[in-house]
């Protein structure tokens, strides 16, 4: 507990300070606060979209790796297919605990952040599909097309991270990780679009 600007008590959150909230009795929820059971079956319903999204995302990856992909020229440092997987795998997690953190913020404006997450869930869809499933289609052009989808990606993390921070700080450093590999990504997109 914090004294605000004016003197009067506050809670200090990422040094932010929000007058007028008064503390709750023990044993009962803060001003805003959800049920716990309600907190714990939307973080459950954020881990299942975002589990969801990954493995539909999934599909136009697993349809071509031994396809038009096993013979493509590939980036040095492209990682292993079980890599790969294993760390989009933790980064949807961490996206969705993210997600849940800053949903279940009830003192802050949240639509936008959230909005921008689902914009993220998007174009998690449309780049596999775009590389992997319309390189058959488009040749090189898809690849290229996938990379203008990566940086937009990337952008939009980036903006997500900023709209994150304000609200859950740990939120916004979850998102932290997703954005690096977006960018490790991007490497590997551009190396693929300028070598096929």
């Amino acid at each position: 507990m914090g004294h605000g600007l004016t003197g009067v008590p506050g809670v200090v959150h990422s040094d932010l300070v929000l007058l007028n909230v008064e503390p709750s009795a023990p044993g009962t929820s803060a001003p805003g606060a959800l049920p716990r059971s309600r907190q714990a079956a939307a973080l459950a319903a954020f881990l299942a979209v975002s589990f969801v999204v990954s493995f539909v995302g999934s599909l136009p990856i697993r349809a071509n790796a031994a396809g038009w992909y096993a013979t493509a020229l590939t980036a040095p440092w492209t990682p292993s297919a079980l890599v790969f997987g294993s760390v989009w795998l933790l980064l949807y997690a961490g996206m969705a605990v993210a997600a849940w953190l800053v949903w279940r913020q009830r003192l802050f404006p949240r639509r936008q952040a959230l909005f921008a997450y689902g914009g993220l869930l998007v174009l998690n869809l449309a780049w596999p599909l775009m590389f992997f499933g319309m390189y058959p289609l488009l040749g090189s052009a898809a690849l290229w097309l996938a990379l203008g989808l990566i940086a937009a990606h990337a952008a939009l993390a980036a903006a997500t991270v900023f709209r994150f921070g304000p609200i859950s700080t740990a939120a916004g450093l979850l998102m932290l990780p997703y954005l690096s590999w977006l960018v490790f990504s991007a490497s590997l997109n551009l190396y693929a679009a300028l070598n096929n």
